[in-house]
């Protein structure tokens, strides 16, 4: 709800604050005083339009500051989080700004916003309903959502049914689009990866069989140079002719027997003794691998022409399908999954298709449920509405809440009788509030059938019946000379309506009649003060002695105890 409503340089408004209170509260004060302006800055800070013409005379730009209390799991609060606003504490802020050369500020939360994220919150949090900003009667989907609101579980069930059903519908027949306008990509991209396999299956590599036959080719393209070395190491370290009749085995063997010889004269070449006894059995190995290696290295042309084939195939396969042979199984494993996917399509299709009618068979006949929903509570609304006006100077007019078939938009299906269905998530439906202000007149769009004045009243009838379902969509209510053009026991009835709406909303109302006024919990006047100029003492609550002044004087009269006691009677026939 509405906590404070701060206004400065806004029309002739210096600077004025709003304290505002659950039920009903009224605005009243002289022609002039800025009445309207309270309603215009509310509009302002909710996302409406901004015109530099409403920036106080004299000054460089307005300012409208709202605050509002919500509950914590308010959707409200997630729309300003992902704004970059401040949303932890019970309160949050809106403010709008509009400079003299028409540039427009908002902010949510203490944090700069789109102007598009206050009529986000707005729409959800506060219906403002002034003599030319009747939003809710002049969009069509509102006229839906509003049906939908009055039918309670009734409609709400069907409804969300059908969006279950159309989620199902759209899934399925999207899916079997794919596969069927895809027809050509999939054959082409079966035929592809046929080839592929069919190459890597050609070869059949190993993992790692690259590294492998890599290493055997080096070793039979250098077979000879590799046979010669092994032996000249092999003879370096055991054949006696290297080394002028000794060899590098014999030689460790005599230094350490000359060592073993004079190590009893110091014990620190006993190491060193040791040290040359484990060279020479080292020597002595190494020299029986080289001439065992060398024995075994043997050059093998055509073993040597199959390993580079071999290598030559692997190539290929890796220039096509990975950096290594690893890559390619992969590759290869991959590819064999998403084949037999592709081969299975044709399965899937007639899987589809049958499971695409059956949701489109679901669909249409919860479609239908939703319809005869909405047709029940439209007739139901109808007549609550018709009562309300009755209550409200309208009681000749006629209202039709009129269900039909959906003429444009959605997405085509058949009906249940072969019909064809324009369907959404929403439903197949159009729904349009239509009105008659005489009966016997034809009737028409509300947004085109009634005036100003006309269209607050019808739209009082609308909040008061769907306040009665239990669901009203949203918490606020701010009504703008919703009382004109009527008068008298009229204006009494438009004051009890609007008290009967305050008991499940908060509802702000601008007026100009006493027996609106009267019916207020709550009585805000915004009075002139240091000539055309409404100061930050303009607006005021009043009470007791000076809420009957100012009752007195809405009706014509003054100060003397003949209209204070009208004044008096007034409120206690409202309380009655």
């Amino acid at each position: 709800m509405l906590r404070e409503l701060h206004i400065r340089d806004l029309g002739v408004i210096e600077d004025a604050t709003l304290t505002l209170d659950p039920g009903l509260t009224v605005v009243t004060g002289e022609t002039g005083a800025g009445k309207t302006m309270v309603v215009t800055g509310l509009g302002l800070v909710l996302g409406g339009r901004a015109d530099a013409g409403l920036v106080r005379s004299g000054s460089d730009e307005a300012v409208v500051e709202a605050e509002l209390e919500l509950d914590a799991d308010h959707p409200a609060r997630r729309t300003a989080e992902e704004a970059g606003g401040v949303a932890d504490e019970p309160e949050l802020l809106l403010s709008r700004t509009v400079s003299a050369v028409g540039r427009s500020r908002a902010h949510v939360g203490g944090r700069r916003a789109p102007v598009g994220v206050l009529t986000d919150l707005g729409e959800g949090l506060v219906a403002v309903h002034g003599q030319a900003d009747q939003w809710r009667l002049r969009r069509p989907a509102q006229h839906r959502a509003l049906l939908d609101v009055f039918g309670g579980d009734a409609v709400a069930g069907p409804a969300e049914q059908v969006r279950e059903a159309f989620a199902a519908w759209q899934d399925a027949k999207g899916e079997l689009d794919e596969l069927v306008e895809g027809e050509r990509t999939r054959l082409r991209e079966v035929e592809l990866l046929t080839h592929q396999l069919e190459q890597i299956d050609e070869v059949d590599p190993a993992a790692g069989e690259d590294v492998e036959l890599a290493a055997e080719a080096q070793r039979l393209g250098h077979a000879e140079e590799l046979r010669t070395g092994a032996d000249s190491a092999h003879r370096l370290l055991s054949d006696p002719d290297s080394f002028a009749g000794d060899d590098v085995v014999g030689r460790i063997a005599r230094a350490a027997d000359e060592i073993g010889r004079i190590a009893e004269h110091d014990p620190e070449l006993a190491d060193v003794q040791r040290r040359l006894g484990e060279v020479g059995v080292l020597a002595a190995d190494l020299a029986t691998d080289l001439s065992a290696y060398a024995a075994d290295v043997e050059a093998d042309p055509t073993r040597l022409a199959g390993v580079q084939s071999r290598i030559a195939a692997l190539r290929e396969l890796t220039r096509r399908y990975g950096d290594d042979i690893s890559a390619v199984l992969a590759h290869r494993d991959e590819s064999r999954q998403r084949l037999l996917r592709l081969q299975g399509a044709d399965e899937r299709i007639e899987e589809l298709t049958e499971q695409v009618a059956a949701s489109a068979a679901l669909l249409a006949e919860r479609v239908v449920a939703l319809t005869h929903a909405r047709t029940e509570a439209a007739e139901r609304l109808s007549a609550a509405v018709e009562q309300e006006l009755g209550h409200l100077g309208m009681a000749k007019a006629r209202v039709e809440i009129v269900v039909e078939p959906r003429a444009e938009g959605g997405l085509e299906m058949p009906g249940p009788s072969g019909e064809t269905l324009r369907v959404s998530p929403e439903g197949a439906d159009t729904v349009e509030v239509r009105v008659a202000a005489n009966r016997g007149t034809p009737a028409r769009s509300v947004a085109k059938a009634a005036s100003g004045g006309e269209l607050s009243r019808i739209m009082l009838a609308i909040e008061v019946a769907t306040a009665g379902s239990g669901r009203s969509q949203v918490p606020t209510f701010v009504f703008d000379e919703v009382d004109a053009g009527v008068g008298g026991r009229a204006a009494l009835d438009v004051g009890a309506r609007l008290a009967a709406l305050a008991r499940t909303s908060q509802v702000i109302v601008v007026t100009h009649l006493a027996q609106v006024a009267a019916h207020a919990d709550r009585h805000l006047v915004v009075h002139k003060a240091h000539g055309d100029q409404v100061t930050s003492s303009g607006v005021r609550v009043v009470e007791g002695r000076e809420r009957l002044s100012e009752l007195s004087r809405m009706m014509g009269g003054d100060d003397s105890s003949v209209g204070l006691r009208h004044a008096e009677e007034l409120l206690e026939q409202c309380r009655r």
